[in-house]
């Protein structure tokens, strides 16, 4: 007694393989293909998004280091205007002797100044740019990194007071240049 064949579909046994008829491979299902661009209104209907729909790791935390930066420039901002407040009280002290050089105060008092317009700006950039991420193009992108790179200069002319601002400056540039942060600004827009 013998066993049914437990694939009654196949060739029976003892039959050569390729005899009779051919075998068909399965069927692929095939992606459409958009030879004259975009489908208007978004992807063409069953394809998957190019695109990320959500900011990835990296940019959320460049956007995170730029108010953190925003914040640390507040706390120099702070120290700024009362350095510029004790050098004009001591200029003002001192312009009463009739041998003070008043020269060096107002270097002083100038530096201090031109360092508050500067903390001011970058500030203010940092906030408007980090505020900008969630719906950002190109344009936050490149004014991103233009930032972090003159984040870098200024940090490295003050270095050992500024290696925090340096190495955060660093980050933002490198999270904001990685293929995730160029996909993220890069979405459409709907």
């Amino acid at each position: 007694m013998s066993y049914p064949n437990p694939n009654p579909y196949g060739p029976p046994p003892g039959q050569q393989p390729g005899y009779g008829y051919p075998q068909q491979q399965p069927m692929q299902p095939q992606q459409p293909v958009a030879p004259y661009g975009a489908y208007p209104g978004g992807p063409m209907p069953g394809m998957q998004p190019q695109y990320p729909t959500a900011m990835p790791g990296g940019v959320k935390g460049a956007r995170a280091m730029l108010f953190v930066l925003a914040g640390l420039n507040l706390i120099g901002l702070v120290l700024a205007v009362l350095g510029l407040g004790g050098v004009s009280k001591a200029s003002h002290d001192a312009s009463s002797s009739p041998y003070a050089d008043m020269s060096a105060f107002n270097v002083g008092k100038g530096l201090l100044i031109a360092a508050i317009v500067i903390i001011v700006v970058f500030t203010a950039a940092a906030i408007t740019l980090a505020a900008q991420f969630g719906n950002g193009g190109k344009g936050v992108r490149i004014g991103t990194i233009v930032f972090g790179v003159g984040t870098i200069l200024v940090s490295l002319a003050t270095f050992p007071f500024g290696l925090v601002h340096t190495v955060l400056g660093i980050l933002v540039v490198v999270f904001v240049s990685k293929d995730e942060g160029n996909a993220w600004f890069n979405r459409p827009r709907y």
